[in-house]
């Protein structure tokens, strides 16, 4: 905010004494001059080793403000997105990430800039003028076409689809947001979020944080871009709010209205979630519930998208992602058990909360599996590019009530509310992780990481039943 210059700044602003009244007041020395620039390229990638073209480098998203108008009958869309970002070097150029759709423009700053495409999705901006280290500058791009023929890699990465009542949905994982606008598509440059969308009367759209006027969503906490969803419908639509006030929205499909009986005990979830994590991190809660058989769900943030298969395991373990996974994110895909495994855990505390014995089931799951070579082969850590998603939901589950046996229940309940809380809305590493729950747990607890975590076999006793287990 610029103020108007009082008369006593006006003052101090000249050597006129006489005008003032006063002394002549000495101006202030000029600044020193800039040093000179050595601009460069930004780089081409964030530096996962697992998706070396992912996101770039060069700058530091801040915020996204993403409109479009997209049309259901014919499945087009036209965009316009505004990305904030801050240099983190002298840059030439830059690159955002976008996959298929047609750039119509770029502006940087207001002026025209110069764009390629390169590689799949490699948007290469020059802008009119280098940009120096230091500089928040906005890049415009005006783009257009039907995001529904972009190809994907399948699996998670879910690319924009059409949904059954005649809308579109978009959710993937690691790959989404470049499906539908520019971004720097990387877990580790997290930004703010805002959508404005524009779809004829009759149509409803939900995205993430708080709902503004129709078709306005905002996410005031930093988001990961593969966090960000639309969801175009016919949809009905449930408001409420939180003990604490935090709105409540949630969104059902034609044809998934029985699922109410799940959505309506979020504010259940939530209260026993923050019982174990502590405060709820973000702006906003509810769901997107979808009449599609999409393999998974996903936790996109504030508002996860279930598909129609969904249950309450599943509403427990996407709302625990809110604290792992959404409000501490991952710095490298290699890391996503920091995700997974205790989103999947979550959903054993549940099942403790309502009288089931742990041990008990740990010990069946055990005399299952011991003698499957496949199961034990899983790396939860370090595990290789494609094989994410593989040991994370099973063995994962298995791996952290080890953990917690190891520890002593004291410990492991310190860890699950001091590890949302020391990062929150930002990222951690594994390495993070062991170092925490080394020093909780107040012994050296490599080897017990190694067997469980990165190794390929079955654990030894010592280590497949340690504390409680062994009994």
């Amino acid at each position: 905010m610029r103020r108007r210059p009082t008369a006593l700044a006006v003052c101090a602003a000249v050597i006129v004494a006489a005008a003032c009244g006063g002394d002549a007041v000495a101006l202030p020395p000029a600044p020193p001059p800039l040093p000179p620039m050595h601009p460069l390229p930004g780089a081409a990638g964030a530096g996962d080793p697992y998706y070396p073209d992912d996101g770039n480098g060069g700058y530091d998203a801040l915020g996204y403000q993403v409109d479009v108008k997209y049309d259901p009958p014919s499945g087009h869309l036209d965009g316009d997105t505004t990305v904030t970002a801050k240099a983190t070097q002298d840059l030439s150029r830059f690159d955002l990430d976008l996959r298929g759709l047609d750039v119509h423009g770029v502006e940087v700053d207001g002026k025209p800039a110069k764009f390629s495409r390169e590689k799949t999705f490699e948007l290469v901006i020059t802008p009119p003028a280098p940009i120096r280290a230091g500089t928040t500058f906005r890049t415009r791009v005006r783009y257009g076409g039907d995001p529904a023929k972009t190809p994907h890699d399948g699996g998670s990465e879910n690319g924009w689809k059409h949904s059954s009542d005649g809308g579109a949905y978009m959710v993937g994982e690691p790959h989404s947001a470049a499906f539908w606008y520019p971004a720097n598509e990387t877990p580790r440059d997290k930004a703010t979020f805002t959508l404005t969308a524009h779809v004829p009367a009759g149509w409803t759209v939900l995205s993430n944080g708080r709902e503004g006027p129709p078709g306005t969503w905002t996410e005031v906490n930093p988001v990961a871009s593969y966090l960000t969803t639309i969801a175009i419908g016919k949809f009905g639509v449930d408001r409420s709010t939180l003990p604490d006030g935090t709105p409540v929205v949630s969104a059902y499909a034609p044809g998934v209205e029985g699922r109410r009986a799940v959505g309506d005990r979020l504010p259940e979830v939530l209260g026993f979630l923050t019982a174990k994590f502590g405060p709820y991190p973000q702006s906003a809660a509810g769901g997107i519930f979808l009449n599609e058989d999409v393999p998974f769900s996903l936790e996109t943030q504030t508002r996860p998208t279930y598909a129609k298969w969904a249950d309450l395991p599943t509403l427990v373990h996407e709302n625990a992602h809110q604290w792992f996974g959404d409000s501490v994110s991952v710095r490298n895909w290699s890391d996503v058990c920091l995700n997974e495994c205790f989103a999947s855990y979550s959903q054993w505390l549940w099942a403790e909360r309502e009288g089931q014995n742990l041990d008990d089931r740990y010990r069946a799951a055990i005399e299952i599996t011991r003698g499957s070579t496949d199961f034990w082969a899983q790396k939860l850590v370090d595990m290789g590019q494609g094989h994410e998603f593989e040991g994370v939901y099973n063995k994962g589950i298995l791996a952290l009530h080890a953990l917690r046996r190891e520890i002593g229940d004291p410990a492991f309940a310190k860890l699950l509310r001091e590890w949302p809380s020391r990062y929150r809305h930002g990222n951690a590493t594994w390495s993070d992780f062991e170092a925490m729950a080394t020093r909780l747990g107040g012994k050296n607890l490599r080897p017990f990481f190694d067997t469980w975590f990165r190794g390929t076999k079955l654990p030894a006793d010592a280590d497949l039943f340690p504390g409680s287990l062994r009994s």
